[in-house]
């Protein structure tokens, strides 16, 4: 059966690939990305110019969703910005960077779209193994798995929140997957995993995950990182 899924950046790597997927399959696709001229408009794709940390410009969207009367399916927060510096160097400018689009835009977005979200949808937060307690840590990666730590601690909060009335937080914590941002931060860096492969995995999980997991932060990782 279609769902109607949201997909946050969607213009490039992982976000891109959910597009293209979910499409082929026949789903209703919402995707946003502050740069949609990679993302064509079709009868099942909507691309969205949006900035998830600008809350006007969510507050916008999520209006014409209500006009229209959409019920979302699935929310797969999969926007995320990247940085590999050494802590020492680090500012704090660049540090609230990061911290705007992994948690805050991530947050402000889930809060917002919630009630046009099914109560028996899924919203499932792209998370980092570097954010999980006890994985392989890197050096210069402070800013960017200490975010998906929070990440990760918010998704286990809200399946709390909502676990009587819908819907269900699940994160993954993925490994080392073959995109731009892998590339831009580790380069000559072969993953395991093309973004492709990433995205069957995620898209299933999206639309049948609810059913067997809520609150859970789970570890897609044939490798370290």
């Amino acid at each position: 059966m279609a769902k109607t899924i949201v997909i946050t950046g969607a213009s490039r790597g992982i976000g891109y690939a959910l597009v293209q997927l979910a499409e082929k399959k026949g789903h209703k696709v919402y995707a946003l990305s502050r740069d949609i001229k990679n993302l064509g408009s079709s009868d099942f794709v909507n691309p969205i110019s949006i900035d998830i940390s600008d809350e006007k410009m969510l507050s916008n969207f999520i209006s014409e969703l209500k006009k229209e009367g959409v019920i979302i399916d699935a929310l797969i927060n999969n926007a995320g910005a990247f940085l590999n510096k050494p802590f020492s160097n680090t500012t704090k400018a660049e540090f609230e960077a990061i911290y705007q689009v992994n948690l805050f835009g991530l947050a402000s977005i889930t809060r917002m779209l919630l009630p046009q979200i099914s109560t028996k949808g899924h919203v499932v937060n792209i998370s980092s193994m570097g954010g999980l307690e006890g994985s392989a840590k890197f050096p210069g990666l402070s800013a960017y798995s200490s975010s998906k730590g929070a990440v990760n601690i918010l998704t286990e909060l809200l399946a709390e929140e909502y676990k009587e009335s819908g819907p269900v937080f699940n994160a993954l914590a993925l490994g080392a997957v073959q995109t731009e941002m892998l590339e831009e931060a580790f380069p000559g860096l072969k993953a395991p995993l093309s973004a492709e492969e990433i995205a069957t995995y995620i898209l299933n999980f999206s639309i049948t995950g609810q059913k067997y997991y809520n609150g859970k932060i789970l570890p897609v990782s044939s490798s370290t990182p």
